[in-house]
């Protein structure tokens, strides 16, 4: 059995020690759960996050209506999702880099304070019926910008306000909290979208920031210690040294960049499966959207209530071939209560594979790389989305939605298959990288 599929003899006692603590017998399940929310930092930070995401999901959902309204293309649809994450992909080992030398915890605010003012924006030109889709496009490339700082700059600051002991349960939480509210915020988006238009949720979306920047404001954690001394490009280069020779995270993040580039493009076209193939319009939309975000929180749920990171690489390889085939049968679906059902484990399945995957990989990377790693899993999660998204739009207006989605469903499917051939031969480096970096293990794999 491989150290990444289930191993728990490699950690040093005291990280044993420290994991057998934060999860004694008598405590219940739901106190393991909500383990990281004993700490007052992450409780602001939980808080004021899941206000703020639910905006996010509802000015998701509302744009991404607002381009079809406007234009009926497939095609700007693919633009407009690519030209709002491609900053991610170009910007993000920039973004590492300021998070480990700077303050990570001014950092967010910033990037939170700035999201909101675009959001104003956005939701000025839409209700003064200004608004065209260069605009959005403009406006979604500057919030792309925002997110390549924020993305590494949240993750990394999650092990400051719980420490290392609790890392898991917050990274798990937090992926509940986000996939929560897109639960919630698509349902209300498609209701306002059907009744007062899609600038009213995008002005919900800048009120929503609010909660979360007071949030930020009353979190009080120890001084950042910076990376060093070295210039940019020295600290970059520092950064994609470490993922290049460390084969464990390697391959993790190529199997988030493969999964990421050909089965994001499912949220870009679901305005066209709610509009053409299922023939229910906005609100429909809304709850497809809510399906997928309904299985997502069900899988960070269940990561949650996980004490170690054994077995998370083979749940991350199940999981990235339990996504490709349901949304193979996504895809084929022409009945909504059908497809539906089948976006539910989707959204499992895609939780699970990003989840495990970033809990490993903070789990096997220094401290003062922290920023930069998690950099190069925004570039992988979210910055091959853009790319993935571009050609789905382009596919979708070649071969169909369905197609495009069964292709992408098969080559995610492949992908997982690489991923296990890999695993028996990360053992020994894993085991290392997870014991100097004091992590419990933990649970086997069955």
């Amino acid at each position: 059995m491989n150290s990444l599929a289930a191993v728990d003899t490699a950690a040093s006692p005291a990280a044993q020690t420290r994991g057998s603590a934060a999860s004694p017998a008598g405590r219940s399940k739901l106190a393991t759960t909500l383990r990281a929310l004993r700490h007052r930092n992450f409780q602001l930070f939980f808080a004021g996050q899941l206000i703020s995401l639910v905006g996010t999901w509802m000015q998701s959902v509302a744009e991404a209506w607002l381009v079809y309204r406007l234009t009926g293309s497939s095609l700007m649809l693919g633009l407009v999702a690519f030209a709002s994450q491609i900053p991610v992909f170009l910007v993000s080992p920039l973004g590492g880099t300021v998070v480990d030398r700077y303050n990570r915890h001014r950092v967010v605010i910033m990037t939170q304070t700035t999201a909101m003012l675009l959001a104003f924006v956005l939701a000025t030109l839409t209700l003064g019926h200004w608004i065209r889709v260069w605009e959005v496009v403009v406006l979604a490339s500057l919030l792309g910008v925002v997110n390549a700082f924020d993305i590494p700059a949240r993750q990394a600051f999650l092990v400051e306000m719980v420490g290392k002991e609790d890392m898991m349960n917050a990274i798990a939480l937090n992926s509940s909290m986000f996939n929560s509210a897109r639960v919630v915020g698509p349902a209300v988006a498609g209701i306002l979208v059907a009744s007062i238009g899609e600038g009213w949720c995008f002005f919900a979306n800048a009120v929503s920031f609010i909660a979360v920047i007071i949030g930020l404001l009353m979190i009080r954690v120890a001084p950042h210690e910076s990376a060093g001394r070295g210039s940019m490009v020295e600290h970059i280069a520092e950064g994609f040294a470490f993922v290049r020779r460390t084969k464990p995270v390697r391959s993790l993040l190529l199997l988030v960049g493969i999964i990421s580039l050909v089965g994001m493009p499912y949220l870009v076209l679901m305005p066209i499966f709610a509009d053409k193939i299922l023939h229910v319009g906005a609100k429909g939309l809304g709850l497809l959207m809510c399906a997928t975000g309904f299985g997502a929180v069900i899988g960070a749920l269940s990561l949650a209530a996980r004490t170690g990171v054994g077995g998370l690489a083979r749940i991350a390889g199940i999981s990235a071939t339990g996504f490709g085939a349901f949304l193979i049968i996504f895809g084929a679906s022409k009945l909504f209560w059908f497809s539906l059902i089948a976006l539910v484990p989707v959204g499992f399945w895609m939780m699970l594979q990003m989840g495990c995957s970033n809990t490993l990989i903070q789990a096997m990377v220094p401290d003062r790389l922290r920023g930069r790693v998690m950099s190069l899993y925004s570039m992988m999660f979210m910055g091959m989305a853009p790319l993935g998204s571009l050609l789905g739009g382009v596919a979708a207006n070649w071969i169909g939605a369905p197609w495009t989605l069964a292709i992408g469903g098969i080559i995610g499917i492949a992908g997982a298959g690489w991923f296990y051939l890999q695993l028996p031969s990360l053992n020994a480096e894993a085991n290392r990288l997870i014991a100097a970096q004091g992590m419990f293990l933990g649970e086997a794999a069955e």
